[in-house]
């Protein structure tokens, strides 16, 4: 005995009926042909009923509705309206699919947003361990280790065999020469090279100046991440990390 395969459409509403009928049949949705639209209407009802599918009361009174327009088509023509135009009696019925044509263009494009999305998976922020340092504002403690640093790799100067009178250094000075190297240098100076002669005590003392013209605000102090070289810039100078 051969199978028979019986396909009936599913539509989500009655207004998703209609507008299969009208693409269907490429029906102008602004002239609707309402008695040939009815009767297409009321034969999927029927087709409905023959295969013991369970019609919802939203197509019923879909059917009386599409039943009412075609009276009325049917019916002498009423008077003109006060803008001297017959009132259609299919207006109401236009505006309506052309309102579900638009969600239902709407939710077709939401539902292909959707199908991308589901391709991905989201997960919690995690907290990422930092690498690298704010450039400038380094603290007072990170200069002076690296003060230390550069005092450490110094040779420690052999007692003369002649005595002579210590020299003086003033910040004052100092501070001019450390602006004058950055001025030799274009605005940017490691950190080592403001510290590459003079003794202890004089390097201490241009250490000290460096230390006044940062509260000066006269230079500042960038280090590009964590255990990077550290450089004196003038403040004139755009930051570019």
């Amino acid at each position: 005995m051969e199978d028979y395969k019986v396909k009936i459409d599913a539509f989500e509403g009655p207004m998703d009926l209609l507008m299969h009928l009208i693409e269907k049949n490429k029906i102008d949705i602004y002239d609707i042909p309402i008695a040939e639209l009815t009767r297409q209407y009321v034969e999927y009802l029927d087709r409905f009923r023959e295969f013991n599918i369970e019609i919802a009361s939203s197509f019923l009174v879909m059917a009386a509705t599409l039943l009412q327009i075609k009276s009325r088509m049917m019916l002498p023509k009423p008077e003109k309206n006060e803008e001297g135009e017959e009132e259609d009696p299919r207006l109401e019925l236009v505006a309506r699919i052309l309102e579900y044509r638009k969600f239902k263009q709407v939710s077709g494009v939401l539902g292909d947003m959707a199908g991308v999305q589901e391709r991905f998976v989201s997960r919690e922020p995690m907290e990422l361990p930092v690498h690298h340092l704010p450039p400038g504002n380094l603290s007072l403690k990170l200069l002076v280790e690296a003060f230390h640093t550069v005092l450490s790799v110094k040779q420690e100067l052999s007692i003369p065999k002649a005595l002579v009178t210590p020299e003086t250094f003033s910040i004052k000075d100092k501070m001019a020469d450390i602006l004058s190297l950055l001025a030799r240098s274009h605005g940017r100076l490691l950190f080592s090279e403001a510290f590459e002669t003079g003794t202890r005590n004089e390097l201490i003392v241009t250490f000290l100046a460096l230390l006044e013209l940062m509260k000066l605000k006269t230079v500042t102090v960038k280090q590009q991440r964590a255990f990077a070289e550290i450089y004196i810039c003038t403040r004139e100078e755009k930051e570019d990390d």
